[in-house]
């Protein structure tokens, strides 16, 4: 059955749509050995689909790890610079991709996977996927900032959506607690400096209704099978939830 080539690209587990999707447009992906664009369609088990002129071929099984991301890390598959990056610590004979991303100086939860069309769902601002971290905060962390933290504060990029923040520990550095839907770039540093405190540290600690429970720092977990169906039930909730209403493109990057 023909589909359009980035979610069949996607289903097969070359990586998030989004992604694939800058493939084509950079002219790496071919169809029968032509270079093809945005809005083509092909069929998997008909057509000759190449990817930097390599065969692309359905993959049977799907793979889910859930990572404790260190610090230094770069979130991707590769780095041009030649940073170590998170598939680094990861078997080696895996083919998945990062979920989103952390920056590099951010720690925490990552997951990984070669499904296409759940990372699709998961990184898509209009379903509203919760994230939380924790921040080490510096600065005069007032109410009247914490209100406007909860609000929505104004950005370069406009104002992004309200966050659910708490103070953990208060003194000269604060501990908080946040929780945001949305996946700007740096997202959560820039919302602190806008009201005039600067995070020193920051580490994602839930993903949907995932966490870093028995994961220490630098390790990983493939997800079970209960967790894998959750994560589809969300899915299929927040479609639901989500019918009639529209958002906007983004990606995942909060920290």
């Amino acid at each position: 059955m023909q589909e359009r080539l980035q979610k069949v690209l996607a289903n097969v587990g070359v990586a998030s749509r989004r992604k694939v999707e800058e493939f084509i447009i950079e002219g790496r992906v071919k169809v029968n050995g032509k270079i093809a664009s945005l809005g083509d369609k092909c069929d998997i088990e008909k057509d000759l689909v190449t990817l930097d002129d390599k065969p692309v071929k359905s993959e049977d099984k799907k793979a889910y790890y859930l990572l404790n991301k260190p610090k230094g890390y770069i979130s991707s598959v590769k780095d041009e610079r030649g940073r170590k990056t998170v598939v680094d610590l990861l078997p080696q004979n895996l083919r998945i991709y990062p979920v989103g991303r952390l920056d590099y100086a951010t720690e925490g939860l990552l997951l990984l996977t070669n499904d296409g069309e759940l990372t699709h769902f998961l990184i898509h601002p209009k379903f509203e996927i919760e994230k939380t971290y924790i921040a080490k905060v510096k600065g005069d962390l007032t109410k009247e900032k914490l209100e406007t933290l909860r609000n929505g504060v104004m950005l370069t990029d406009g104002k992004t959506a309200p966050a659910k923040v708490k103070i953990l520990e208060s003194g000269e550095i604060f501990k908080v607690k946040v929780t945001i839907h949305e996946g700007r770039n740096r997202e959560i540093r820039r919302m602190f400096e806008a009201v005039g405190c600067v995070v020193i540290a920051l580490k994602r600690i839930k993903f949907a209704n995932l966490d870093l429970t028995g994961v220490e720092r630098g390790k990983y977990r493939e997800l079970t099978n209960s967790e894998v169906k959750s994560l589809y039930a969300l899915q299929t909730k927040n479609n639901g939830n989500r019918r009639g209403r529209g958002g906007n493109d983004g990606g995942d990057n909060g920290g």
